[in-house]
C-alpha cells in the first residue's frame, strides 16, 4: 500500500493539501483550523492556521479541542468490548441495562431498540443535533428523569437509519450499567490508555493550562468565546477533548483492522473493528453523491465510492467546535481536522484534503493480483469448448452439476457452434480473463469474463462461479461484443 512519501509529484501534493487548511481560515470559517495527515506508518503530515484562543496563538500539535461526535466511535468500541468479554449481547433490548426508558412505538405493542439498533443509528429515535449537544453535563439522574418523563420515537426500531444522539447517550448508560464503571473511566481504562493516547480525555478543565483550544460562535463579524461543558450523562455522544495527532492514531488504528500486521494488536480485536467499519445500517444515497452505496457502521460512516472503493468517516459538531475524521482501508491513507467554530463544516476540507491524496496514490503503478492457477484451468476448459468443439468430460470438469440441468448439453453445444460461424476466425493468443467481482476474495475472479477476439470482433464467456470448492462454473453465457 502507498506511503505518503512515495506518492508522485509529493511535494506540491502537500502544497496543495495543506492549502486547502490554510484556506478555512482565510475565508473566515473558523478562527483556527488543524489537520494530520496518516499512512500505514503514522501521522506524517501536520499543521495548524489562524488562532487557537484569545491570545492568538496558533493551534499546535498539542492543542486540544472538542471532536464532538467523532467519540461515538469510542463509544461503540467500548460497547463492542464488553460483548466480546462476554459481558452482554448486542441483541438484548436497551431497556434490559436501562430500565427508566419506556418505549412508545409501535402504538399498541412498543418494543425497546437492541444496543445493535442503537450502534447502527436504527433506534428509532429522532434526530436530535441542537437538544442533545446542550445535554453533556447532565447527571445520570436527571437523565433518567427525562426517560421516565418519555422518549418520543420517530419510527419503529430497526426499520430505518436516522442519526440519534441520544440512541449513543443510552448506549454510555449500558456501558455504565455492565462495566460499573462511569463512560469517562471505563473509556479512559480500556481504550485511551492501552493505545497510548495520552492527550485525550474527557474533562476539560484537566487539559494543561494553555493548551485547551478556544471554541467560538461567529456573530455578525466577531468571533464570540463559548464555555466548555463538562463531562456527564451524555458524554458518550461528544465528550471527547484531544490533539488531531491523537485522533489520527486513532484513527489509524481503526484503519490497521483491515492490514493487521501483529495479529490483533491492541484493546479491541481486528475482527471487531473491521465490525464497526462495514455498513450494518444503509442510508439513502443522494443522486448528487459519487458514491454506490452508504451507511452507518457502529459509531462510524461508511461511504463506498465510486472511484476509490469505501471510505470510512465521522463529523463531529459541537458549540465551538467542528472535526471530521476520514480514510480509506484499501490504502490506509487518511486525514483529520478540528476548528474551533460551531458546526464549521470541518468535514469539507478533510474530504477535499482526502480525494486530493488518493487520486495521487490512484496514478501510481499497482501489481496485477495474481490469478489463482483454478481460475486459469475454468478459462482454458472454456476455450476448448469454444474452439475444439464440445466434449461432455471438459464440461464435466469445470461445470457444476445444475448447467446441465439448466440447460442440456446439448443445447449448449449448438449454441456454441453456431457462435463460432458468427465470430470467425479467433485469436487464441489474444486470449485475456478479467476479473468482474471487484473487491472480492481471489482477486474479484468469483465471476470472470473469458476474452477472445475473432474476426467479428471479440467472443465474450461471462462466468459465475459456485460457492463450493473446487470452484466450479454456475452459470456461463457467451456472446459477440458489441451484441445485444
Amino acid at each position: 500500500m502507498p506511503l505518503l512519501k512515495e506518492l508522485p509529484e509529493r511535494e506540491a501534493l502537500v502544497a496543495a493539501v495543506t492549502e486547502v487548511f490554510s484556506k478555512r481560515v482565510a475565508s473566515q470559517a473558523a478562527p483556527g483550523s488543524r489537520f494530520v495527515v496518516f499512512d500505514a506508518s503514522g501521522p506524517l503530515l501536520d499543521g495548524g492556521f489562524g488562532t487557537a484562543g484569545a491570545a492568538g496563538t496558533p493551534p499546535g500539535p498539542h492543542s486540544r479541542f472538542r471532536v464532538a461526535s467523532c467519540t461515538k466511535s469510542f463509544t461503540a468500541a467500548a460497547v463492542l468490548q464488553l460483548r466480546d468479554r462476554g459481558l452482554l449481547s448486542l441483541d438484548t433490548p436497551v431497556t434490559d441495562y436501562v430500565p427508566d426508558l419506556v418505549p412508545t412505538l409501535p402504538d399498541g405493542q412498543p418494543e425497546a431498540p437492541t444496543l445493535r439498533m442503537l450502534l447502527s443509528m436504527a433506534g428509532g429515535l429522532p434526530t436530535d443535533d441542537p437538544w442533545a449537544d446542550r445535554q453533556e453535563s447532565i447527571t445520570s439522574e436527571a437523565f433518567r428523569s427525562i426517560l421516565r418523563t418519555g422518549v418520543r420515537f420517530a419510527t419503529a426500531p430497526g426499520t430505518r437509519y436516522e442519526y440519534s444522539n441520544l440512541g449513543y447517550a443510552l448506549l454510555g448508560q449500558v456501558i455504565e450499567a455492565v462495566s460499573g464503571q462511569s463512560y469517562p473511566a471505563f473509556v479512559t481504562e480500556n481504550l485511551l490508555k492501552p493505545l497510548g493516547l495520552a492527550e485525550t480525555g474527557f474533562d476539560a478543565a484537566a487539559v494543561p493550562a494553555g493548551s485547551l483550544a478556544t471554541g467560538y460562535r461567529k456573530v455578525g463579524d466577531e468571533w464570540v468565546a463559548l464555555p466548555f461543558s463538562g463531562p456527564g450523562a451524555f458524554s458518550s455522544i461528544g465528550g471527547i477533548v484531544t490533539t488531531p495527532l491523537d485522533l489520527a492514531r486513532w484513527a489509524g488504528w481503526l484503519c490497521s483492522a483491515f492490514h493487521p500486521t501483529r495479529g490483533d494488536d491492541g484493546p479491541l480485536s481486528s475482527t471487531s473493528r473491521r465490525e464497526m467499519q462495514r455498513i450494518q445500517c444503509p442510508i439513502a444515497v443522494n443522486a448528487t453523491d459519487d458514491l454506490r452505496l452508504k451507511g452507518y457502521g457502529y459509531g462510524l460512516v461508511v461511504e463506498n465510492h465510486a472511484r476509490f472503493g469505501p471510505i470510512v468517516c465521522h463529523s463531529g459538531g459541537y458549540p465551538g467546535f467542528s472535526a471530521h475524521m476520514r480514510w480509506n482501508p484499501a490504502t490506509r491513507l487518511g486525514v483529520v481536522a478540528v476548528e474551533n467554530a460551531t458546526y464549521s463544516g470541518a468535514w469539507n476540507p478533510v474530504a477535499e484534503a482526502l480525494g486530493l491524496i488518493l487520486d495521487a496514490a490512484a496514478t501510481m503503478a499497482t501489481p496485477e493480483p495474481v490469478m489463482p492457477a483454478a481460475i486459469r484451468r475454468l478459462a482454458d476448459g472454456l476455450q476448448l469448448l469454444l474452439t475444439q468443439g464440445w466434449d461432455d468430460s471438459t464440461a464435466d470438469a469445470i461445470f457444476l452439476e445444475n448447467v446441465a440441468l439448466d440447460r442440456p448439453y446439448l443445447e449448449r453445444e449448438q449454441e456454441l457452434a453456431s457462435l463460432r460461424e458468427k465470430a470467425g476466425t479467433l485469436d487464441i493468443s489474444g486470449m485475456r480473463i478479467v476479473a468482474t467481482d471487484i473487491g472480492a476474495v481471489e482477486g474479484g475472479y468469483g465471476s470472470f469474463e473469458l476474452r477472445i477476439p475473432c474476426g467479428a470482433g471479440e467472443v465474450v464467456a461471462a462466468v459465475q462461479c459456485g460457492p463450493i470448492e473446487p470452484i466450479r462454473i454456475q452459470t456461463a453465457t457467451w456472446r459477440i461484443a458489441g451484441e445485444a
